[in-house]
Formats: C-alpha cells, sequence, structure tokens
C-alpha cells in the first residue's frame, strides 16, 4: 500500500503546473491581507528581502545551560542537539505518511499556510486579541528553524512570507525532508533518525507501521505525550496515536489490516537509559528546573535547544550543606543501625525557602537521580505533628488563644467510637495551646479542633493558606491535625516559611530569571507577597512554635543561637514509624527535613533508630540534620527577631487563670517517677509520637535518652532543664514528646497510641 501511496504522489507531481496556478492566486490572498497591515511598498520590500534558511546550515539548537543563584556558577545543562540528517529517498515512507497523517493531511496540495488560520490569525489581531499560531507543516518548520516563539504581528508577517516564498520556491518534498530531520520528539531527539534511536533503539528504516504512528503522535506534545511520564500520558498518547493510524488509512497510506492490526494498543517502548547529565545530586535540581519552565510555559524545544540561560535560586554553598549533610546522617543511622539494613532504603529529604520570596534556596532529594529519580523533597508523606501547626493557625483565627485551655486527657470525641490519647496515655489535665504544642498533646489538638465550626475545614484550610496543597490523607476528620495527611518537605518549608513572612505567601519557585540566546531577559520570578494568614495570627504562631525550641522537643535547635521556631513529627502506623519529621524556620530562612523508608516511603524507620532511642522520632536524626544543616545556612547571615506577637483575647473557651494550677498525675507517671526521665524531656516531645514505643523508653530511656531532648544535647544538661519544666509532669511529658501522643493508625491499639494520629 506504501506503493500506492507513492504512485498518488506522482499523480500529483504531474499536476505540478495546475497546483502552482493555484498558490499564485492564493499569493495574491496573502497579499490581500498583509497590505491592509503594510502596504503595497512595504509587502515586496518584504518579499524580496525575506532569505529561506538552510534546515542545514542555518538551524542549530544552542545548549541551554543552568545556574546557580549567583548567575556565575554552572549548576548543569540541557541536551546538546541530537540529530541525523537523512535525505527525503533515505526517510521510510510509512513515516513520511504517519507524520502528514499527524500534522497536515492536506500537506500536498496545501499552499504552505492555512487561509482559514490566517483569518482567524488577523481577525484575533484586529480584535486585540493573541496572534494565532501556525498550523500547517510549512509553517511549523519555519517557526523550527527559527526558534522564536514571539508571539507578535512582525512575527507573522515574517512568517507569511517565508510560507509565501518557500511554498513557491521549494517542493513539497524538500520541505517535509527539512521538517523531518529538524523536528523535535523529546528526548532531546531533533529529527526522525535521532527519535527512532531515541524511542525504540533503531533506525527509522526500521520502524514498523505503529512504531511509526507513536512517533507521528509524539512530536505534536512531546511533553504531553511522553511515553515515560506515567499511565495518564500514555492514554493521552494512545489517542492521538489511533487519529494518527486513521489518518493514514483515509489518505491509503495503509491497508486496512494493517490499521486493524496496529490499532488495539500502542507499541512497546524499551526502556532508555537516563542521560548521565543528570547522574548525582544536581540531577534532581535539573529536572525540577525543566518542570518549572514547562509550567511557566516554555516549550520542551526552547528549553531543550533554544540556547537559555536560566538562573536559579538555589545557593551552592547551602546546596553542597544540604547535600553534606543528608549524606552524613543517612550514613551514621544506617552504621549504627540494628540488623545490618541497606542504607540505600534511608531517605533524607531536606528543602530550605527564603520566607521572604518562596525561593528554593537548598533541596536534597537523594543521593542519584540515575539510580533512583524520585525525589523525596518533592514527595508527599504524612506529615505528623508538624501539622499541628495549622490547628494553632485555625484556632488562633476562630476566637481562641495560646492561653485557651484543651483537654490534655484521653477523651472520645463526640461521634466517634474510639478514645484519642496521648503517648503512653499520658494525662496531662488542662492544658494551654502554647504548652499543648510544645509538648505536642494530640488530646489537646482534637478538643480543639472539635471546638470549632467546621473544625477539620478549617485546619485544612489555614494549612492551604500558608502554602501547603491538599493532598493524600487530608480527610475532614476530627484527627486531621494529628498527622495523617501528606506534605512535602518542599511544600511544608514553604508554609512554615509564610508564617515567618509574616503571614505572606509567596509560591515556592527554582527558576529565579531566564535569558534568551540574545541575553534578553525573557522571564523574572516575581514575588505575591500574598496576605493569608492574618499578621498578628502568624506572630502568635510563630510564638508557640518557638516553645517547641525553648522548652519542648525541638530543644536542639536552641543551639543556632538566634531566634528559631519549629515543630518535630513523628508519624507512627501499626506500631512502626514511616515518617519522622522537623520542620523550622528563623526570620529568614525555612527549612523542612524528612526521613523515611524503603522504595515506596512509607517502611519502618524503627531499625534505624538511635541505640539510645526507644524509637526513630522526630528529635533525633531529623531535628539533629536540621540543626547542622541551619548551622550551615545561617553562618554570616544578621540574627533577626520574628514580628512581635500581640496577644490575642480569647473570644470563647476556658482560658489559663481559670483552669486548675497543675495537671493531675497520671497512672503511668508511677512509671517513671524519678528525674532520670526528665532528661529524656526531650523525647518527651516527640512521644506524643510514639506511645508505643515510649514505655520501654520511659524506664530505660537514660538521660542519654536525652537523643529525643537532643536539643539539651548532654543528658546531664537536661536534667537540670527538667526540673525547672513541672517535675511532676515531666516524667509523663518525657514519653508523650519525642513520640508525639499518638500514632496515625487509629485502631486504639498499644500504650496510648491508639486513636490519635502521631508521635510527636
Amino acid at each position: 500500500m506504501a506503493k500506492a501511496g507513492k504512485a498518488k504522489r506522482s499523480k500529483k507531481t504531474k499536476s505540478r503546473a495546475r497546483r502552482i496556478w493555484g498558490r499564485i492566486g492564493v499569493t495574491f490572498l496573502v497579499l490581500f491581507i498583509v497590505l491592509g497591515v503594510g502596504g503595497i511598498g512595504t509587502v515586496a520590500y518584504l518579499y524580496t528581502t525575506t532569505k529561506l534558511p538552510d534546515p542545514n546550515s542555518d538551524f542549530q539548537t544552542q545548549t541551554t545551560f543552568i545556574y546557580y543563584q549567583d548567575g556565575k556558577e554552572q549548576l548543569g545543562s540541557l541536551a546538546v542537539q541530537n540529530r541525523v540528517n537523512l535525505s527525503y529517498d533515505e526517510m521510510p515512507q510509512l513515516v513520511k505518511d504517519a507524520v502528514v497523517g499527524a500534522e497536515n493531511r492536506s500537506f500536498w496540495e496545501d499552499p504552505g499556510f492555512s487561509v482559514t488560520g490566517i483569518l482567524r490569525s488577523a481577525w484575533s489581531i484586529a480584535t486585540g486579541g493573541e496572534v494565532q499560531g501556525g498550523s500547517t507543516i510549512t509553517q511549523q518548520y519555519i517557526k523550527i528553524l527559527y526558534l522564536d516563539s514571539e508571539q507578535t504581528m512582525k512575527r507573522k508577517v515574517k512568517e507569511l512570507m517565508l510560507a509565501t516564498k518557500m511554498g513557491r520556491e521549494m517542493t513539497k518534498e524538500q520541505i517535509l525532508e527539512g521538517y523531518l530531520n529538524t523536528i523535535y520528539f523529546g528526548r532531546g531527539a531533533y529529527g526522525i533518525q535521532a527519535a527512532a534511536k531515541s524511542y525504540f533503539l533503531k533506525p527509522a528504516s526500521e520502524l514498523s507501521v505503529a512504531e511509526s504512528a507513536a512517533l507521528a503522535a509524539i512530536l505534536n506534545n512531546p511533553a504531553g505525550f511522553n511515553p515515560s511520564g506515567g499511565q495518564e500520558k500514555l492514554d493521552r498518547l494512545y489517542g492521538r496515536y489511533k487519529y494518527v493510524l486513521d489518518g493514514m488509512l483515509e489518505m491509503g497510506a495503509i491497508t486496512q489490516a494493517q490499521h486493524d492490526e496496529a490499532y488495539p494498543k500502542l507499541p512497546e517502548f524499551p526502556e532508555v537509559p537516563v542521560n548521565n547529565r543528570y547522574g548525582g545530586t544536581k540531577g534532581f535540581l535539573i529536572r525540577e528546573v525543566e518542570k518549572e519552565l514547562g509550567s511557566l510555559g516554555f516549550s520542551e524545544a526552547e528549553v531543550q535547544g533554544g540556547g537559555l540561560r536560566v538562573i536559579t535560586t538555589i545557593d551552592k554553598s547551602m546546596q553542597d550543606a544540604a547535600v553534606k549533610t543528608a549524606q552524613q546522617y543517612t550514613a551514621q543511622a544506617a552504621e549504627k543501625a540494628k540488623g545490618d539494613p541497606n542504607p540505600a532504603d534511608l531517605h533524607v529529604a531536606i528543602a530550605s525557602v527564603d520566607t521572604a520570596s518562596g525561593a528554593l534556596l537548598a533541596q536534597y532529594g537523594g543521593a542519584d537521580y540515575v539510580a533512583n529519580s524520585r525525589n523525596w523533597a518533592t514527595t508527599d508523606r504524612p506529615a505528623a505533628s508538624t501539622f499541628k501547626t495549622f490547628a494553632t493557625v485555625a484556632g488562633l483565627r476562630n476566637g481562641f488563644s495560646l492561653r485557651s485551655v484543651f483537654n490534655g486527657d484521653t477523651f472520645t470525641p463526640k461521634g466517634d467510637s474510639k478514645p484519642i490519647r496521648n503517648e503512653f496515655s499520658h494525662q496531662y489535665g488542662p492544658v494551654t495551646l502554647r504548652k499543648a504544642t510544645a509538648d505536642s498533646i494530640n488530646t489537646a489538638f482534637v478538643d480543639l479542633t472539635t471546638q470549632m465550626d467546621d473544625g477539620p475545614k478549617q485546619v485544612i484550610q489555614a494549612a492551604n493558606d500558608a502554602g501547603a496543597p491538599t493532598a493524600a490523607g487530608w480527610d475532614p476528620v476530627n484527627r486531621v491535625a494529628i498527622g495523617s495527611a501528606e506534605v512535602s518537605p518542599t511544600n511544608m518549608a514553604n508554609a512554615y516559611a509564610t508564617l515567618a513572612n509574616s503571614g505572606k505567601r509567596n509560591a515556592v519557585h527554582i527558576v529565579s530569571k531566564v535569558l534568551d540566546r540574545n541575553g534578553q531577559v525573557i522571564y523574572e520570578a516575581k514575588k505575591a507577597d500574598e496576605q493569608t494568614i492574618d499578621q498578628n495570627v502568624a506572630a502568635n504562631v510563630t510564638d508557640s512554635l518557638t516553645s517547641v525550641v525553648e522548652e519542648g522537643t525541638g530543644r536542639r535547635a536552641a543551639s543556632l543561637e538566634r531566634p528559631v521556631a519549629g515543630k518535630t513529627g513523628t508519624n507512627g502506623v501499626d506500631d512502626a514509624i514511616t515518617s519522622a519529621w522537623f520542620v523550622g524556620y528563623t526570620k529568614q530562612i525555612s527549612t523542612a527535613v524528612m526521613f523515611v523508608a524503603g522504595d515506596s516511603g512509607n517502611e519502618d524507620l524503627e531499625v534505624y533508630k538511635r541505640p539510645q532511642d526507644s524509637t526513630f522520632f522526630g528529635s533525633s536524626y531529623p531535628l539533629m540534620t536540621w540543626v547542622d544543616f541551619m548551622k550551615a545556612a545561617s553562618d554570616g547571615m544578621p540574627v533577626q527577631d520574628f514580628d512581635e506577637a500581640k496577644p490575642i483575647k480569647a473570644q470563647k473557651g476556658e482560658v489559663e487563670e481559670t483552669r486548675r494550677p497543675t495537671a493531675k498525675p497520671t497512672e503511668k507517671k508511677s512509671e517513671t517517677p524519678t528525674p532520670t526521665p526528665t532528661p529524656t524531656k526531650e523525647p518527651t516531645k516527640e512521644p506524643t509520637k510514639e506511645p508505643t514505643k515510649e514505655p520501654t523508653k520511659e524506664p530505660t530511656k537514660e538521660p542519654t535518652k536525652e537523643p529525643t531532648k537532643e536539643p539539651t544535647k548532654e543528658p546531664t544538661k537536661e536534667p537540670t532543664k527538667e526540673p525547672t519544666k513541672e517535675p511532676t509532669k515531666e516524667p509523663t511529658k518525657e514519653p508523650t514528646k519525642e513520640p508525639g501522643g499518638g500514632s496515625t493508625n487509629g485502631n486504639g491499639n498499644g500504650a496510648g497510641q491508639g486513636a490519635d494520629g502521631t508521635i510527636g
């Protein structure tokens, strides 16, 4: 049938004279359209001075370079041209037919441009709209040669002149040959020969009907139809693929049998090795840059071969510190782990954001993009007690204050069948919202949520307003504040940055500026500074989070010797710790650290816990990682204070002055009445996290257990510290601390882990 298609084209060649007269007529139409814009003299001048480009000498893709924020040191580069030219006769007929069937079925008869398209464009311009893009193969070819997507009338007129001249002075075969040698297919491949090897590991001459149709479909939108982009993109590609096959059948390029054989499914795409330019930790950053450029409207062809100069927001020294710190603690945790686990199964993510702009300063998503392309810094996982911060925002918006008192004891929320408990079933008695934040008390946050109208939705709204997008686990239930909601470290760092930035939210971004190949700035990031949280509410939430550092589970962070606010988080499910966090900020930088394990990032971290800890707490390795990174990142920065928090007067509920002076002790307290646990106080904070583990921790916890306390470095110190905090409560607190109040499993099992949600 391919021969029939060729014969058909031969016949068309014989009637070329007739077509030429037709083109002349259309040329007059074009002149008529353009005359309205510039006059006869202008048209004549434009036509005579228009030079047809040589695809082999004039078309050169140019490498796009990516730089750190200083604009001088190179972070990486994108595709260098991958193109192998074929003559028209060397190109398989199937491929030529597939592309014509996909992109321009009237190609062999049209004048080189779409009359209706031109008229639409002219009308759009006349009515103040945007210039319409070209739709014919000839017009696409012209745009490729110039790599210019500027939507202006000047470019459109030039395109018309070129299309008209090209249609009159070049044969259709020459145009199609040039087009198929220069069109971008994705994966850094320009032209059909490079595309065949990139997608099917074979030369174009060996492509089947299905493979030819698939490539013709892909070239329409390489990014949107990327077969390696997941099921959604495969489904979209399949729809386009069927359209191409239908076109080939309609043109007589393939038989009905060939069509029916290829139609049921896409051809097999062999696995293609990832380009080594993405190797190491920088590969994750390069991919983030590519994705953001795409979201900003840059085409993949422009990004990969447009000679752009991309200035990122990444600070070289901070990025180096993130890589060093993450890999140091990964190695340390693996070395001290029990059972000799595979170090590659432990994943550390670090994301650091400029609080004033949302600019991503550093991001560690993994050790080697080529070995494992999942970026853990952009992967959503249960945020555990770090999500309680948004419940505090919601509470302050709804008539409560940091001095409002909530239930610190086990209770069953109205309408629930399972009780909400704290770590070890600790009973704190009535506690203020500030105290509940410092000690990560689950019951108090569930009490707060249930006291608000549509409490769960209010908490979710607060998280969204801060900058955390809704994801898995965000069900509007009364326990949403204590940990099942999933957020990525990058989004969590940005959400906390909003609090440091006086309640003004910015979009987290990695691209600061883009220059074209001529050095002209064509994009520059702008601050939004959208006031999504009241300034004083943000200041009060920050004040509550400083209590975590000054007296709670995050005391280790105080070693930064500058104002710090933050929150630990440890997520427990069925006695397993599936994620551990510390998210904190200074006035200038917000950083989130997350530890997860396994290919899915949902496996148990328990095996990696420190020998002196009862489990893997957010106040252990995550906080240690955060402190070491932030010391390096903030080195040399001026010490700045947070906004002053003006007291918010409670409009509802009980307040501190009227509550009973001390929390009633728990039977549990008897477990560790000695001051030893005090040192453990550190863990205490986290404890709210894992109730089940805490028990062992409580008694055995050597003051060194400090781990939780991490903050207080030496255990000896801890004791002194603890005492100042109510010793009687200490024991009880200790456990609740680190573990953090509960687990996300909600099954009611374990020593107080049960139905609450997080461990710390």
